[in-house]
């Protein structure tokens, strides 16, 4: 599909008004329900929505077997997507889920931090993976030599999961978050390992970003943006390494800098 559209727009030039065709990137919201009952709404870019549905669900710790999922259907047209949980609605995290809107820009906005399901899912990455200099050179590099609906119309965020090989999946969204639910949804449809893998990030990490890598069990995510101070907080306690401003032949460590040699 599409994913991009073309719009008449007038732009300023030398205090001139001139007409031109302007590429924007689509964006549509998408409504999961769950055993028959309204979930949430998420704002996203319109493909991959299988996977994205699908690593919500297990990012939130709704789905965690996927022997229990019965069915998945999406009405692409409507924005409408069914899912059906094998004991979904005496799972306690099921129970203790916060029905909220997400956009694309500010995540969850949450009445508190931490929600039920977080306390439960997120644990100790203590995994020893170890990336070198030049390795993190290269991921950052590859992201963004791999966004070219970036370049095409400044409006996308991009994520890859990788390995000392390189990246190996890769996901474009409107909002950060999906693009880390696509990848999450894809490893868990495909029995892909995440641990002991990296993820290369193109936005800002924020909290829910940080925690969303930690249900992954990745021990490394590296931007070309900065992180928050809440996010390096939860870093630290959760073992996470956070490289930022990861571009060109610099970056940063915030986070337990054992991992870089």
């Amino acid at each position: 599909m599409n994913r991009s559209v073309n719009r008449t727009i007038k732009k300023m030039v030398d205090n001139k008004w001139i007409e031109i065709e302007d590429t924007v990137v689509q964006e549509k919201a998408v409504t999961i329900y769950v055993n028959s009952e309204e979930l949430s709404t998420i704002v996203c870019s319109p493909w991959d929505l299988e996977n994205m549905v699908i690593g919500f669900l297990c990012s939130e710790g709704i789905l965690k077997d996927k022997s229990k999922l019965k069915v998945l259907t999406l009405d692409n047209e409507k924005g409408l997507a069914y899912v059906e949980i094998q004991g979904y609605e005496t799972d306690i995290s099921g129970k203790l889920f916060l029905k909220r809107y997400i956009n694309p820009c500010c995540g969850r906005g949450r009445a508190s931090f931490y929600y039920s399901s977080d306390a439960m899912i997120c644990k100790i990455v203590d995994k020893t993976l170890t990336v070198s200099s030049d390795l993190i050179k290269k991921l950052s590099i590859e992201l963004e030599n791999n966004s070219g609906l970036f370049k095409e119309t400044g409006g996308i965020h991009a994520s890859g999961l990788a390995d000392e090989n390189g990246i190996f999946i890769f996901c474009e969204d409107v909002g950060r978050h999906n693009t880390l639910d696509k990848i999450y949804g894809k490893c868990f449809m495909e029995d892909i390992n995440t641990e002991n893998k990296i993820i290369v990030f193109s936005g800002r990490i924020s909290s829910e970003i940080l925690l969303k890598t930690a249900k992954m069990n990745v021990p490394i995510i590296i931007s070309r943006s900065a992180p928050t101070e809440l996010a390096i907080d939860l870093a630290e306690d959760l073992g996470i390494t956070i490289v930022g401003f990861a571009r060109d032949s610099r970056f940063n460590v915030y986070t337990h800098f054992e991992r870089i040699i």
